[in-house]
């Protein structure tokens, strides 16, 4: 990956993005896409919207969610410990003990994940998952009021947990689901300026979505605005090359080994088979996994707006999702974005996407 692309992802992954407060991750991706796409802007809702060539006939959307799973302030009490719900799906076994930042009305506030020690909690008790009321933040004062000069209820909070960088190419950090995937589709955007004039009249709009860990709700609103006649997301998707994972049931997935690509109902059967052969042309590995219904991406929402659209999804293998310490590979990342681009540069106005 080239430096200047590693430094955006960098940035992408510290800017802070609760579903709902995306707009520090939308500020780095706004100034990183300026400099190759022909048109960029944010909607009402949030999502940043960057095309290259927009009055093409056939427009294709590429489409990765740019928010984080996170927390948020419910409640301080008298003694200055604030509790908290969760933003999207919280996994509350990993909370207790973690650094945090609460990002109050004067700027970030570092603070503490604390709960009963496991030495004064009773045999019966140490085994299960703890309760949100039983987990709060310690951000080091004594009174509510002290605690209510620096955070308020509603603010969002973070685990304060940067990027590292293991062996080989992979990477680990917060949040990978999914401002790995807005990484890769304005990659795919800038591989595609670079290659503007052989695009057969086709618009391409990268869009980095909001909202998508609760209810995939930016996708939504930005594919009724672009009215896209393909539409593809990039999210991740489980790695299934780690101890405990059931191959059998849930299929094989490896980091290092290509993107993934889906079959099933939520997947445009023409997309599928254009992806497929285009990874095949461009000797690009790729994995395969099946999606017997739905899937909880934001090719679902695409897949169904207005009168429905050609939609696909291509995944980022990831380990540990949901977890401070995601972990992906940044070769299958530049995979991604090869394949994308080249089926950008497939595609035409003469392609029928209705299933035969």
């Amino acid at each position: 990956m080239e430096k200047t692309a590693r430094k955006f992802l960098y940035e992408l992954l510290e800017a802070a993005s609760p579903s709902g407060f995306e707009a520090a991750a939308v500020k780095v991706v706004k100034h990183y896409v300026s400099a190759f796409a022909d048109e960029v802007r944010v909607d009402v809702h949030g999502n940043l919207i960057a095309s290259v060539n927009p009055k093409g006939s056939l427009r294709l959307m590429l489409a990765g969610h740019v928010d984080e799973i996170g927390l948020m302030v419910t409640y301080i009490d008298d003694d200055g410990y604030v509790y908290f719900t969760g933003v999207g799906g919280h996994d509350q076994l990993l909370a207790a003990g973690m650094r945090v930042k609460i990002f109050g009305p004067g700027g970030p506030v570092t603070g503490v994940i604390g709960k009963k020690p496991i030495h004064l909690m009773p045999p019966e008790d140490r085994s299960k998952a703890p309760k949100h009321k039983d987990l709060w933040i310690d951000i080091g004062v004594s009174k509510k009021k002290e605690a209510e000069k620096l955070v308020a209820v509603g603010d969002v909070v973070i685990f304060d947990a940067g990027v590292a960088e293991l062996k080989g190419a992979r990477i680990a950090a917060r949040g990978l689901d999914d401002r790995i995937g807005a990484f890769t589709v304005m990659e795919t955007l800038k591989l595609i300026s670079k290659k503007r004039s052989q695009l057969n009249d086709t618009a391409v709009y990268a869009v980095a979505t909001v909202q998508e860990e609760i209810g995939l709700r930016g996708a939504r609103t930005s594919a009724f605005g672009i009215d896209p006649h393909v539409g593809i997301a990039v999210d991740v998707g489980f790695a299934t090359d780690f101890p405990t994972v059931d191959k059998k049931e849930l299929g094989q997935a490896k980091l290092g080994s290509g993107p993934i690509l889906h079959r099933g109902p939520n997947i445009n059967v023409v997309v599928e088979k254009l992806l497929l052969e285009t990874a095949k042309r461009e000797k690009l590995p790729f994995q395969i996994t099946a999606e017997p219904g739905a899937t909880g991406t934001d090719a679902n929402a695409i897949q169904v707006t207005r009168s429905g659209v050609a939609a696909g999804l291509v995944s980022i293998p990831n380990r540990y999702m949901h977890t401070p310490v995601e972990v992906v590979d940044l070769v299958d990342v530049d995979n991604a974005a090869k394949l994308l681009a080249a089926f950008a540069l497939r595609i035409s106005p003469r392609t029928s996407f209705i299933p035969a």
